[in-house]
């Protein structure tokens, strides 16, 4: 009691233990890592014969008996006995058979399970990660056409819930998109995070054998090694960015998934699916329920809810190996970006079918005199009077319209002729049609042409730069994965040649 104990492999594990840890690992590893760790063993055996760490000859031996396991064994058909602690050890054992257990057991030098099991879950990591940034870019691209398509189409926009100001669509997508932008970033930058190497830190220090962990990282598609060989082990930042950043995400679409469930209620009217989008009542004939917002707004909320507790697992954590942060934990990340895929999918087919109904929102604009906010301005710069007194004159209108259900450019004239005169003890400057002209939406749109604003000239320039910034994401993609496709191919060269003892 109290000394150190060393444990003993070929004790049976309490069935217990067995089926609650390691059947369950186990069958995870042969799932979800079975082919990067094959990666990993091919990687570290072409290193340590480059650096001659292993002849020619061991080299040969090792690499065939790879061949022959990748031949001979299916991770699928797997089941596990519990004769050996974890699937690693089961790999293991399959080399030594085929290789002798002196040649064998050659392969783990310089390397040890923590940093094979950080490298075969960041290379599990990473095509989900890209396979997440390919949807963004397709909503990206989604949105980016539609705001395009709707450039000029007008919108009621809310605040608080009620009608506010008028804008446009395209305006409206192009908020969603900056903050697509940014979230695309975010995870871009975790990736770079995922794309370091923890290969050669070994246990915890590296090794005293020369290796080459910069050949191995590039081996295994990565951009480089880690440095630190205790943050190779220790740091879990990888994880954390990642499903941070996908988190954020998942929270900043589901402001808008909101909206357009509003936006497409009867009330309302503004947007309109297909019916190709839409479900009926199964007893009342007249209903049409556009329930792919519906799940749009759960399976978001779902991927937050899994992505925030992937980063809360680490939360208090000893800075070291753990199993806190191994495949469980990755499992249950996979689960989130599973169900991020079938938002980001869905949400690009409602939006580039969705319709704004000009029909409707003509009727909202007029019954809630949203362009009201521009006859206060409009009277500081074409009157001279104060904001202030200009907005009192405005309200005075907005009331009478409204209490008339009357619609302001045609029936707010003579309310406002009324107030103006109270309110300044003279007549306007403008007449009816000015009237009419200056609170109509079109012109509340066409004047707003500051940076940022909902006119063309500037929402075009707005557009340039969305899509430059696609262009990007999509180029540097693309860069990512010419480099991975070359490491792979030399991967894939250098085992036959070692094989046959070149």
């Amino acid at each position: 009691m109290g000394s150190l104990q060393v444990n003993d492999h070929s004790r049976f594990p309490d069935p217990v233990y067995r089926e609650t840890v390691l059947k369950p690992l186990f069958d995870g590893a042969r799932h979800f890592h079975a082919q990067a760790l094959r990666r990993i063993d091919r990687a570290h055996l072409v290193m340590l014969v480059e650096t001659g760490i292993l002849d020619a000859g061991q080299g040969a031996a090792i690499a065939r008996a790879l061949q022959a396991m990748e031949r001979e064994i299916d991770p699928a058909a797997l089941a596990y006995g519990g004769d050996v602690e974890d699937y690693f050890f089961y790999m293991e054992r399959e080399l030594k058979q085929r290789a002798g257990a002196d040649i064998g057991g050659r392969l783990h030098t310089a390397r040890s399970r923590n940093d094979i099991d950080h490298c075969f879950l960041k290379l599990g990591l990473k095509p989900r990660i890209d396979g997440l940034l390919a949807a963004c870019r397709r909503l990206l691209a989604g949105l980016i056409a539609v705001a395009t398509r709707d450039r000029d189409v007008l919108i009621v926009a809310y605040t608080h819930g009620q009608p506010a100001q008028p804008t446009t669509y395209g305006h409206y997508l192009g908020a969603i998109i900056e903050v697509l932008i940014r979230d695309i970033e975010r995870i871009e930058a975790a990736r770079a995070i995922v794309d370091l190497s923890p290969m050669g830190a070994a246990a915890i220090t590296t090794s005293g054998f020369p290796i080459d962990r910069h050949r191995v990282a590039w081996l295994l598609g990565f951009a480089a090694p880690l440095q630190n060989a205790y943050s190779c082990i220790a740091a879990t930042d990888y994880l954390t960015s990642t499903y941070s950043a996908i988190g954020l995400l998942f929270l900043h679409l589901g402001r808008p998934i909101q909206d357009f469930q509003f936006w497409s209620s009867f009330e309302v009217g503004q947007l309109y699916l297909p019916n190709a989008f839409v479900q009926i009542s199964s007893i009342m004939p007249q209903k049409r329920n556009p329930v792919p917002f519906e799940h749009l707004r759960h399976l978001a909320s779902q991927t937050c809810g899994r992505a925030r507790a992937v980063v809360d697992v680490m939360h208090n954590t000893p800075f070291t190996d753990m199993t806190d942060s191994e495949a469980e934990t990755h499992e249950m990340g996979y689960q989130a970006i599973d169900a991020g895929l079938r938002v980001l999918d869905l949400m690009t087919a409602t939006i580039e079918a969705g319709r704004i109904d000009p029909d409707r929102v003509a009727v909202n604009l007029s019954r809630s005199c949203a362009t009201i906010t521009e006859l206060a301005d409009w009277l500081v710069r074409s009157e001279g009077l104060s904001f202030r007194l200009g907005h009192e004159i405005a309200a005075d209108v907005a009331r009478a319209v409204v209490a008339m259900a009357g619609d302001l450019p045609t029936d707010g004239f003579s309310a406002f002729k009324t107030a103006f005169e109270h309110h300044v003890g003279r007549a306007p400057a403008a007449d009816a049609a000015q009237f009419a002209r200056m609170v109509s939406p079109e012109h509340f749109v066409a004047v707003r042409d500051r940076f940022g604003g909902p006119a063309p000239v500037v929402l075009d320039r707005a557009l340039e730069g969305y899509r430059a910034a696609l262009a990007g994401f999509e180029t540097k993609a693309q860069q990512i994965a010419a480099r991975e496709a070359q490491a792979a191919a030399e991967l894939d060269r250098r085992i036959p040649e070692i094989a046959e003892g070149a």
